[in-house]
């Protein structure tokens, strides 16, 4: 048995969950371990860790912000099972089916999220995780410098985007924190999932949209819209884009404010990884024209 699986196994009968025989590699996750996990006594279960967790809160605030996404946002989400310093175990999905009317229904479930949660303040009560680095929540009363200090320039200290980025990017950077409240609209915080792209869309037993891996915070609603605009939706979820801009009255304009929105997760993940899926790249043609110089 790989070593992944084996973990999993490990880690489950120290928690108590000894009906457990055997756990398979569930794909999909990049940051943690996953796997399915099969039981002599009760339904299968989804369960995830990490060989070396990033610290003790880590599958606690994931399984507090599935809660909230739930509650406070009426959308689908995984029954927590167990959540602790070494695990996270829950019901299992189903993948979504490769239908439109799936997306539209997750256009409205998104639009009901985002609309029916809008506060004044941006922020989330505690930091939570964003894979395996912290994600900083700490309340503010502007979106802009919210979301320039604590999901843009946060991560010009990490040592991959140190390496990757030159002076020139990281100026380019800054002056484009400088000049958000230009390049985007002013608009309320609302409950957001905060890691929304399209592996993290299932379904639920009987074929709705379900979500997985939040890292919440109120903050704007076009930060979930970029990050599934910008990572290759299937087809079918086209129509998911015209319905949700339609439910919450998007302007025209809303698709040429993605690469900028997205650049929080490109940086995420220029971070954190050794093969950056090309987030370098996509981080300097969008700050091309904020280099010095130009």
């Amino acid at each position: 048995m790989p070593r992944s699986p084996t973990l999993l196994l490990e880690r489950l009968h120290h928690a108590g969950l000894t009906d457990v025989d055997t756990v398979e590699p569930a794909a999909g996750g990049l940051a943690a371990l996953a796997g399915i996990a099969t039981r002599r006594d009760a339904p299968p279960v989804f369960v995830k860790a990490f060989a070396e967790a990033p610290a003790d809160d880590v599958f606690v605030a994931e399984a507090e912000g599935l809660a909230a996404l739930r509650e406070l946002g009426g959308l689908s989400t995984p029954e927590v099972i167990l959540a602790d310093r070494d695990l996270l175990v829950l019901s299992v999905l189903r993948p979504r089916p490769p239908r439109e009317t799936f997306w539209e229904q997750f256009a409205h479930a998104l639009a009901r999220l985002h609309l029916g949660t809008t506060q004044p303040r941006f922020g989330w009560h505690r930091d939570n995780w964003l894979g395996r680095r912290r994600q900083v929540n700490t309340w503010h009363d502007d979106g802009f410098a919210f979301f320039a200090q604590h999901r843009l320039l946060r991560w010009l200290g990490e040592p991959r985007v140190e390496a990757a980025l030159d002076a020139g990017d990281r100026a380019a950077l800054e002056r484009l924190c400088d000049r958000l409240p230009d390049l985007l609209p002013d608009r309320p915080a609302c409950l957001t999932h905060g890691d929304l792209w399209a592996q993290n869309v299932l379904a639920t037993p009987d074929g709705g949209p379900a979500v997985i891996d939040p890292a919440v915070s109120y903050t704007w609603a076009e930060v979930d819209l970029a990050h599934l605009w910008t990572t290759a939706p299937p087809p079918e979820a086209q129509r998911f884009f015209a319905v949700y801009a339609e439910l919450t009255g998007l302007d025209r304009d809303w698709p040429a404010r993605m690469p900028i929105i997205q650049l929080r997760q490109h940086l995420a993940v220029l971070a954190q990884f050794d093969d950056d899926w090309g987030a370098a790249d996509q981080i300097r043609a969008t700050l091309a024209p904020f280099r010095p110089g130009t």
